[in-house]
């Protein structure tokens, strides 16, 4: 039996990483802080910086590698990591992000994924984690122990449902169908969009509450009506461009995670599309066809902004006690007016389906039908044991408050809009 080969130094430097990464080992600070300065000092081997360097760089690449081939997109990495651990490890992983990223030529990108990923800061030649440690103005050490915090971070996640096809797979080819760093529909008319962001623009500058729902319920008008011509126009061409359900994730910030998901729920539901939240990855997974899609997170958005500014003018609350109590208050608030707007949206998209029903007899419907059973399909899969929650709320002022918000005025959809 021959001799066993001697590691290298890199590979005796990666061997360390794994076991310093290791959730036996991050467990135990001191233990931790102890093989992060090892690590920091370069193990004792030749060349020692440079080998650990590079060893730590592998050993994170690996691990969002392997993360993208599960559904994890850069977007949802940064998101999860900034929520969980701070902007330190976030721009870690921005950085490991890039760094990999430079093995993929636009060719076997998909350009939605493409649009999420950052820029590389750093010349890749030279030393990442002494960049890094100068950057945020701390020590080797400390770097390192981010690093291998991070590391352990990632190791621990579950599967995502795989929305984008990750880079150099088969399907990441570069699709033209894609617009914006979102799956868009060959049908999609720019014209109509650009009114639909007008018409919303509108609502978030006006400061008259009358004036931005009925340019809400306009550009809702709008876009169901867009939708409708989109599926038509789909269904006649019966052709290989034609759009198929999609996903996106998009990204629902604290405070008061549970009641914003709501308002996109019932954007989504309102514009034939699913969504579902996810409290630990700070998102919402929407389903739907490309043009719901666009249409959908654009609404979403600027129905937040409202309810931001709707909410900031009622200003703090404190019960009779004195007891501030400005947070139920809100939490109440911003589900009434979810709700509310939920039941608009709704009532807009139902007329403008009962439009297009009578100018196009029997033709719609079947059509209709198809795509909400494609979507469910599509949703049904991706999520198929879901756990179903009520948002519960104890401040009736701050609830009849955000009702009152989204209610404020009698709407006029078919008033003429400039």
């Amino acid at each position: 039996m021959g001799d066993r080969r001697k590691a290298t130094p890199y590979e005796h430097a990666l061997g360390v990483v794994s076991v310093a990464s290791s959730p036996a080992v991050l467990g135990d600070r001191a233990l931790a802080a102890t093989y992060a300065k090892d690590l920091a000092n370069g193990l004792g081997l030749p060349g020692g910086g440079a080998v650990v360097d590079r060893a730590v760089l592998a050993t994170l690449s690996d691990v969002v590698h392997a993360l993208w081939q599960q559904g994890w997109q850069p977007a949802d990495l940064a998101r999860f990591t900034r929520r969980e651990h701070g902007p330190a490890a976030a721009s870690i992983v921005d950085d490991v992000v890039a760094f990999r990223m430079r093995d993929y030529p636009a060719a076997v990108v998909d350009p939605r994924w493409a649009a999420q990923v950052p820029d590389l800061w750093w010349d890749p030649d030279q030393d990442w984690v002494d960049r890094w440690a100068d950057r945020r103005g701390v020590d080797r050490a400390a770097a390192i122990g981010t690093a291998l915090h991070v590391v352990g971070m990632l190791r621990r996640l579950s599967p995502l449902p795989v929305l984008i096809p990750p880079p150099g797979s088969a399907q990441a080819a570069a699709d033209p169908r894609v617009r914006g760093g979102r799956p868009a529909d060959p049908h999609v008319s720019t014209r109509a969009l650009e009114r639909i962001r007008a018409l919303l623009a509108k609502a978030e500058s006006t400061t008259f509450p009358e004036e931005a729902e009925t340019y809400t319920a306009k550009a809702q008008e709008l876009m169901a009506r867009h939708s409708i011509d989109a599926a038509l126009v789909a269904a006649a061409a019966r052709s290989s461009t034609s759009s198929e359900p999609a996903g996106v994730r998009i990204g629902v910030e604290a405070p008061y995670e549970m009641a914003k998901s709501m308002l996109l729920d019932r954007v989504a539901r309102a514009n034939r599309c699913r969504s579902v939240w996810s409290k630990a990855l700070g998102a919402c997974t929407v389903f739907g066809f490309p043009t719901d899609l666009e249409l959908v997170e654009l609404l979403f958005t600027s129905l937040l902004v409202q309810a931001t500014t709707a909410l900031a003018a009622e200003g703090s609350r404190r019960d009779r006690h004195g007891r501030s109590s400005t947070r139920s208050f809100r939490l109440a608030f911003l589900t009434a007016y979810a709700t509310r707007i939920g039941e608009r949206l709704a009532g807009a998209s139902d007329r403008a389906g009962r439009e297009a029903a009578a100018e196009l007899g029997g033709s719609l419907l079947p059509v209709l039908a198809a795509r909400d059973e494609a979507v469910q399909e599509s949703f049904r899969a991706a999520f198929p044991h879901l756990v179903y929650r009520e948002v519960t709320v104890s401040n009736a002022e701050g609830y009849r408050s955000g009702r009152a918000a989204a209610d404020r005025a009698h709407l006029n959809p078919r008033r003429e809009l400039a």
